[in-house]
């Protein structure tokens, strides 16, 4: 996979805003995808497409961690962000208080990459959310690999 550098979204996130996430979550962040986004944050791919579900789907942007979104230009890509205008179509836990499935990947026709941490909150898989498809607290996902760096494998 090749990251288009000129589109990294600064400033790059800091372990301390990683641990303040991560508590908020309530969940544990895979390693390899703290690493990619401490180097990467925001940013889109040159080559940009997977295979999953008997399709492929075209990479927009990865999401990125920030400390103030409302201050970036590029703010809407912020996760929490992204979390607050999905909601409830993420999960089909109304009393949830964390994340299930936390989206890391705008796909084109607005569907998302996500961490799956709906059976392990500290080894996730990845999917991807349907946006078409999910409804309040009904979401729609399908399995692409078990973590992060197996996802990034796939990307051509």
């Amino acid at each position: 996979m090749l990251i288009d550098k000129a589109s990294i979204i600064y400033p790059l996130p800091t372990d301390e805003l990683f641990e303040r996430k991560e508590k908020y979550w309530r969940v544990a962040l895979p390693i390899d995808y703290v690493k990619f986004l401490k180097e990467n944050n925001g940013a889109r791919t040159k080559d940009g497409a997977f295979e999953c579900n008997g399709r492929e789907y075209a990479i927009d942007r990865f999401l990125c961690l920030l400390n103030a979104p409302r201050e970036s230009v590029l703010g809407m890509y912020d996760i929490d962000v992204t979390l607050t205008q999905l909601e409830d179509r993420l999960t089909d836990n109304e009393d949830l208080i964390g994340v299930d499935i936390l989206p890391i990947l705008v796909l084109f026709a607005g569907d998302f990459v996500c961490l799956d941490f709906t059976k392990d909150r500290k080894n996730p898989s990845v999917c991807v959310w349907d946006n078409e498809k999910s409804a309040e607290l009904e979401p729609i996902t399908y399995f692409v690999a078990d973590t992060f760096s197996e996802f990034i494998s796939k990307i051509q």
